[in-house]
């Protein structure tokens, strides 16, 4: 026996198949890339995310050709593939999309399914261009977390009503803190302002109350990656 003697199983595609295939998934995946770098709001953007996502597609594009039809080497990608753990996470349940959508067209460039690649990642891809350009889905009522430091002693629970009342059209106590060693009490609210070239007024007069401490708006975190 010729321990030697092994089998190059490459044949089964032409170089051809090969090069469309990668090509192809790179330029899906490229595109993909950029619809999502021009849709993204916030501050998590990273470059190396979406270098990873036109790899990932390559990839994926190749894991299908290894796989073919052979339901064999199906189980044994499937097997491989379990020990690999990610440690960084999502910050953005929409990178989650992507990543999908990536792999998805990987899938179906690896299955020589071309056409439905190619149209699949257009008509998504238009999609997103759409939903982010006409801001679907958007609340009309931006909320903003305001972060109050007062005294201990100050009956916190009424004494922002007047100010609340006068500058938000909502407001909710989230949490009450102790901070300072227990010398001050931090209160965070989520509120949404009546106009938002009242947000100097609004800190002056919530200063005002709360004794001249730290006062902190985070205004449009609903947009951001804070």
């Amino acid at each position: 026996m010729d321990i030697f003697n092994f089998q190059d199983l490459t044949g089964e595609f032409s170089v051809l198949d090969v090069v469309l295939a990668m090509l192809l998934s790179f330029v899906l995946s490229a595109f993909i890339g950029w619809i999502y770098k021009i849709t993204h709001k916030g501050t998590s953007y990273t470059q190396s995310f979406v270098i990873t996502l036109v790899m990932n597609g390559m990839v994926v594009a190749l894991v299908m050709m290894i796989v073919g039809s052979n339901i064999a080497r199906a189980f044994s990608l499937v097997g491989a593939l379990s020990i690999i753990r990610f440690r960084n996470a999502v910050k953005e349940t929409r990178d989650v999309g992507f990543i999908f959508f990536t792999m998805a067209v990987g899938m179906a460039v690896g299955t020589k399914f071309y056409l439905l690649a190619i149209v699949a990642a257009v008509v998504i891809s238009l999609i997103m261009l759409l939903m982010t350009r006409f801001n679907w889905y958007a609340r009309e009522v931006v909320s903003q977390i305001l972060r109050v430091q007062v005294p201990n002693g100050l009956p916190f629970d009424t004494l922002f009503d007047n100010a609340f009342l006068k500058f938000t059209t909502t407001s909710e106590l989230i949490s009450v803190d102790s901070v300072h060693s227990g010398m001050l009490t931090e209160l965070t609210y989520s509120i949404g302002l009546k106009k938002s070239n009242q947000i100097q007024d609004f800190l002056t007069e919530i200063k005002n109350l709360n004794g001249n401490n730290k006062v902190t708006l985070i205004a449009g975190y609903n947009s951001t990656d804070l």
